[in-house]
């Protein structure tokens, strides 16, 4: 390097060195400087208020995290998503004025937004994540966005930690790994030292976090929200989206295979199904709290890291959702998709849920940085199918052409219009709900209990649930390499099982907690996937054949299993037609190059004599691979002792038959039970 190169590398050394800073020991202040006494909660009125604009912490704070990223989403970055339509089953005209919630013989549009939380645009589909699950109703009355996730709960409490939550479970900064994963040391310290996650952590650690697809996810509401009816009566009301296929999942070893072999699994599941016609459905369910009712649920009902156990307040189902279309244009519609749970129509309200609160502030301060500016809502994906006006004006990328000379209120020269519209005549007016208190940053102490719910959960899980939650904590807790870490994460856990935490704490080499335990011992079924719908409809069935299978007999099967709703996917030696007998053709979409195990829901494998030594080899291992994810094989007669030499003959799921119509009825209903748990899997 010659002087004047080194003179250079050295002055911009010093340039950068300029702008180092070190954190560590330092005390916390605002960008201006300002010490602050408290970074925990957002400034409200009493305890249990709503959160103050005056707020400059907060607001700052919430601006800086939101503006991070240009123009990839912070959070929910990896989406994709589809069209479709809303009907109501039965009128709510008795809880709310909401119009779309009013007569079911109207058909109201929808546009959802499916999406994994951590990673960024280019990560995989099936990563251990919460999902998103964002849905834009148009209505008559305007857009009306219910966003929310497939857990029903949060990791926090109060927004103004929302940055704090994305710093931790996002890559390290020093390095910027790992991409699209929680198993690290900044996550795991987050959740020792904020134990109002142990419930989120939970769910996390459950298969909710793995789903099958976005077809067979719940989606949740999370906050607490308000109904209110033309008399001004109010209800407090929680959202549910309950799948029609039931809720199912991947296994880990699974989910972790499809990240290299397909990482766009989720969305081709989705996109294919539309395709075909085997169109999405969701009844929209609601649960109901009268007013008088806040405090008898043992939860304070404001706290997003808290359900309402569908038990003790069952869910309502008042209508369906079917996605039937798929977008025309992945970035002019997905990805310009703006959600906001500030557009909200008459007769839907907020509570003073502090999470809640920060997030009507967030979302749309998130989309002026995103979408370069406030005029977001005139792209066609968000824009109402209703006229909209109003005297805002100009702004970056504004489409509307505005007439005349006026843009204020009050006015005389248009005569004072655009005008407010009183509530009887459909104007939005907000709830009122005396609040007062002392300025304070403060949390209710009936948000103090972090453990009970965490508890109630681990309670309704069956064997095979709580061995999967175990699993996943000792793999995210191996991965940590702080002791001090993996130390009070299991101390902490230790305050919802001690099973549990001796179990995690046994594998990752740290020291069992002695004591500890919870004295809850009820549960809620509702929250276990074992009690969910299981349904053939739309599952995937591997059929392995080589020429000169016995054509009448497997075209018997195959036509039984569409009949069914199964979709068969041919794999052979080529790609192309196979022939069999009595002129039954089929034609191969796969290979064993072109597709694995892991990709389909069950296996068929049909006896043919042509099959050669290699094939005959990958199917064993394809078959294993299947059996060992606990998924129903089937196999045509005289496939016996191979079975029996793969040591998977005579196991749960494993259907063989000399009969054909028997063996038949008896894969799909193998196929319906998705996994077969009970089997031997070495």
């Amino acid at each position: 390097m010659n002087e004047k190169n080194q003179v250079n590398e050295n002055s911009k050394n010093e340039q950068l060195e300029q702008f180092l800073v070190e954190d560590e020991g330092k005390a916390l202040t605002t960008n201006q400087g300002l010490k602050m006494s408290e970074d925990e909660f957002s400034l409200k009125a009493g305890e249990r208020g709503p959160t103050l604009m005056e707020d400059f912490h907060f607001r700052e704070k919430l601006t800086h995290f939101d503006h991070e990223r240009i123009p990839e989403r912070v959070v929910h970055a990896r989406g994709f998503a589809a069209h479709g339509f809303f009907e109501l089953y039965e009128s709510m005209k008795d809880f709310t004025r909401a119009k779309f919630l009013q007569d079911p013989s109207v058909k109201t549009p929808v546009f959802v937004r499916f999406s994994t939380v951590n990673g960024a645009r280019g990560s995989s589909d099936t990563v251990r994540d919460a999902r998103g699950f964002a849905t834009k109703f148009y209505t008559e009355e305007g857009n009306y966005d219910l966003v929310g996730n497939n857990i029903p709960v949060f990791f926090i409490q109060d927004a103004i930690k929302f940055p704090d939550l994305v710093h931790s479970f996002k890559p390290e900064p020093d390095n910027d790994i790992p991409q699209a994963s929680t198993a690290h040391d900044t996550f795991w310290d987050f959740v020792a030292n904020n134990q109002e996650s142990a419930h989120m952590i939970m769910w996390i650690m459950s298969d909710r976090a793995i789903p099958r697809s976005f077809r067979m996810m719940e989606g949740f509401g999370v906050h607490t929200f308000r109904f209110v009816n033309d008399q001004g009566k109010a209800h407090f009301v929680k959202f549910h989206w309950k799948p029609k296929l039931g809720v199912h999942s991947l296994v880990w070893d699974e989910s972790h295979k499809l990240a290299g072999i397909d990482p766009d699994f989720h969305r081709n599941d989705l996109w294919n199904a539309i395709e075909n016609g085997f169109f999405p459905e969701y009844e929209l369910g609601v649960q109901l709290l009268r007013e008088e009712d806040e405090f008898k649920l043992g939860v304070d009902i404001l706290d997003a890291t808290k359900i309402w156990p569908e038990e003790i307040v069952p869910v309502k189902i008042i209508g369906k959702m079917t996605l039937n279309r798929n977008v025309d244009n992945f970035f002019a519609e997905t990805e310009q998709a703006a959600f906001h749970l500030g557009n909200v129509v008459p007769g839907v309200d907020f509570t003073n849920d502090p999470l809640l609160q920060g997030r009507l502030f967030s979302y749309l301060d998130t989309q002026l940085i995103r979408l370069g500016g406030p005029n977001f809502h005139e792209i066609p994906i968000n824009r109402p199918v209703v006229p909209f006006h109003n005297n805002q004006r100009d702004g970056y990328h504004r489409q509307t052409i505005n007439k005349g000379k006026v843009n204020y209120h009050r006015n005389s020269l248009a005569g004072n219009t655009p005008s407010p519209v009183p509530p009887e005549k459909g104007g939005y007016e907000s709830y009122q709900e005396k609040v007062e208190g002392r300025k304070i940053r403060a949390r209710s102490d009936s948000f103090k209990d972090h453990f009970s719910q965490a508890t109630l959960f681990w309670n309704s899980m069956s064997d095979v649930e709580k061995r999967h939650i175990i699993e996943a904590f000792q793999f995210e807790l191996a991965k940590v390499k702080s002791e001090s870490v993996k130390q009070q994460v299991v101390d902490m856990f230790a305050n919802v099982n001690l099973e549990l935490a001796r179990s995690i704490a046994e594998y990752i080499g740290v020291n069992p907690p002695a004591s500890g335990g919870s004295n809850v011992t009820t549960s809620s079924p509702a929250l276990s996937q074992l009690n969910t719908v299981f349904s053939p409809e739309t599952l995937t069935v591997a059929v392995i054949v080589t020429k000169g299978f016995n054509g009448p007999d497997v075209k018997y099967v195959l036509d039984h299993l569409v009949a069914a709703g199964i979709q068969p996917k041919i794999i052979s030696e080529t790609i192309g037609e196979v022939s069999g007998t009595n002129g039954v053709n089929l034609n191969a979409e796969f290979t064993f190059l072109t597709a694995k195990s892991v990709q389909f829901d069950s296996v068929y494998i049909v006896r043919a004599s042509s099959s050669s030594p290699t094939f005959n080899k990958q199917i064993a291992h394809f078959t294993d691979e299947a059996f060992s994810h606990y998924k129903p094989i089937g196999a045509s007669p005289g496939l016996n002792q191979w079975l029996e030499r793969n040591n998977i003959a005579g196991q749960p799921g494993v259907v063989i038959s000399e009969n054909l119509e028997q063996f038949t009825k008896e894969l799909i209903d193998a196929i319906s039970q998705h996994r077969f748990w009970d089997r031997k899997v070495i």
